[in-house]
């Protein structure tokens, strides 16, 4: 039993992260229709941002250089929309053109950092921490810091859908682009907000996750991605809260299963949730009337 808890307090860690990845990823497939494969490079590029500004550049602490290099990356996905993804999405009806373009993104991201960066592991400069007992829980006080994050973020991203006007916006261009530009919302303007957002909610989820797994590769977003998207399709593509529950759901049953299976297939998990998803609920567990 005390293995349950542990993987179960292990498992929150993960859903935190997978949260504010699913979160971002269905933000900006809310507003442009289209799944943005270059997604876990943006993660990775968003860490690397990070631990530019911890290590080589500034030395700044991890948790202020996260802000920064999130914030980089997020100006960084507004640009590449701009210049490079929007510009194929008017010119194209169909969605599986920009979906290529995204795939090669992927690749040119991807070969970036190898580039900068080589294929070594790398870590940011933290302290070691030691692990704490809370309840039935291990936890470091990183992963406490991270679970704290992501529920706010959650939050956030609640009350900014729920009682602001971008995101009142947001969620009439998710429901029907064409009706929310006729009935006088800036479509470009909540476009380019989205994909900061995005952006942003990328680089900081490539980070917290080099944090909890105390290692930095090229490849480690590529990996998550598919995690990412089991968690989106579980709950409900385009949908926020189908997002968070997908992502508790999967973050859970994922570290949970490596107490009774071998761990190294806990990935696998995910796969199942997904194929089992799609064939007997394939609009998702958790969405309703509307995307959001």
């Amino acid at each position: 039993m005390s293995q349950f808890w542990l993987a179960f307090g292990f498992g929150l860690v993960t859903a935190s992260v997978l949260a504010i990845a699913a979160v971002g990823l269905s933000l900006q497939f809310g507003i442009t229709n289209y799944i943005n494969f270059a997604y876990g490079d943006f993660m990775a590029l968003g860490a690397y941002f990070t631990y530019e500004l911890n290590t080589s550049l500034l030395h700044w602490n991890v948790w202020i250089a996260l802000v920064g290099g999130s914030l980089l990356m997020g100006v960084l996905a507004v640009l590449l929309n701009r210049f490079l993804l929007s510009p194929f999405a008017r010119r194209f009806d169909k969605s599986f053109y920009v979906l290529i373009v995204t795939f090669g993104l992927s690749l040119i991201i991807l070969n970036v950092i190898y580039s900068f960066w080589g294929a070594d592991v790398r870590a940011y400069n933290m302290p070691i921490e030691q692990v704490l007992h809370i309840g039935p829980f291990l936890l470091t006080r990183n992963q406490l810091i991270v679970m704290a994050i992501s529920v706010v973020l959650m939050m956030l991203v609640h009350l900014m859908l729920k009682t602001t006007r971008l995101g009142k916006s947001m969620r009439a261009m998710s429901d029907n682009t064409t009706l929310a530009m006729t009935s006088g919302i800036d479509t470009r303007r909540i476009t380019t907000i989205t994909w900061f957002l995005s952006g942003t909610l990328a680089g900081l989820a490539g980070t917290v996750l080099g944090i909890t797994e105390g290692n930095l590769t090229p490849y480690a977003g590529e990996l998550f991605l598919f995690v990412i998207f089991a968690a989106v399709i579980v709950g409900g593509v385009g949908s926020i809260y189908g997002a968070m529950a997908g992502a508790l759901l999967i973050g859970l049953a994922m570290e949970v299963s490596a107490v009774f299976i071998n761990p190294a297939y806990k990935l696998d998990i995910a796969f199942i949730f997904l194929i089992f998803t799609l064939l007997f609920r394939p609009n998702g567990l958790f969405t309703r009337a509307g995307k959001a």
